[in-house]
């Protein structure tokens, strides 16, 4: 778990800069199956650099963003300084140190699959409010649409560190529920990069080898080869299923 919370410290920057937003048909799936409105009250675990959190904020909540990792932390409350509604929290999803039955909703971008899914959903369960829901999402970059992100799979594959340890991460979403049901929606998104725009993307990821590591430079060899082998105009689209899953633990 230590390791989990400390692994973006040193991504910060490039994550910050190249991860993408989310849909906002989220919004609008919670507002139509979850009663969501300005009013509901939301613990972001996990919240990082505040990218999920914004999109809740400018929906006009008020938000509690729980964050371990001191250096995303730091990133996020000044990515959301122009939100009054915003709280930034130290505390993790197994141990948020919010109150019993103190919000509506509890959502984790990105996030789920680092968690003790045992405990965290306890940790839920006990900050919920009656009637209460749990949001998880992922932007599930897509492998084999296009040319480009079959290369860039094999890239990964080949040259990541813990890649494949990492990678499915929505398939811990039927552990956490058990044994209540929850919902799945599937939402298409993309971003368009030029060859700085990609690389950074790459170094945003936590199995992406950092310089001094042997894989490191061999990588971005590779990484500049198949840019310059597929873009156009000089840019590539990385496209994305984000997947949303929610439900009740009550």
């Amino acid at each position: 778990m230590v390791e989990s919370i400390h692994r973006f410290s040193s991504r910060v920057d490039t994550y910050v800069r190249f991860r993408p937003s989310y849909p906002k048909q989220i919004v609008e799936t919670m507002e139509r199956d979850c009663g969501f409105t300005n009013d509901s009250i939301i613990a972001d675990i996990a919240s990082g650099t505040g990218i999920f959190t914004k999109l809740l904020l400018e929906h006009g909540n008020r938000v509690f963003g729980v964050e371990p990792n001191s250096e995303m932390r730091r990133a996020g409350e000044e990515f959301l300084a122009a939100y009054p509604n915003f709280t930034s929290v130290t505390g993790t999803a197994e141990a948020t140190t919010l109150p019993s039955g103190s919000v509506d909703f509890v959502t984790a971008a990105q996030a789920g699959h680092w968690f003790d899914r045992t405990r965290s959903r306890q940790e839920f369960a006990r900050i919920l409010r009656p009637g209460g829901w749990a949001v998880l999402v992922w932007n599930e970059r897509k492998t084999d649409s296009t040319p480009f992100l079959r290369d860039y799979e094999e890239l990964l594959l080949r040259y990541g560190t813990d890649y494949n340890q990492v990678r499915h991460e929505h398939t811990v979403v039927s552990e956490f529920f058990d044994p209540y049901s929850f919902q799945e929606r599937i939402f298409d998104s993309q971003q368009v990069f030029d060859y700085e725009g990609v690389e950074g993307r790459l170094m945003s990821s936590s199995y992406a080898p950092q310089p001094g590591h042997p894989n490191h430079e061999p990588m971005l060899r590779e990484l500049r080869r198949i840019f310059d082998l597929y873009q156009h105009a000089g840019r590539v689209i990385i496209e994305y299923a984000t997947r949303m899953f929610y439900g009740q633990l009550a």
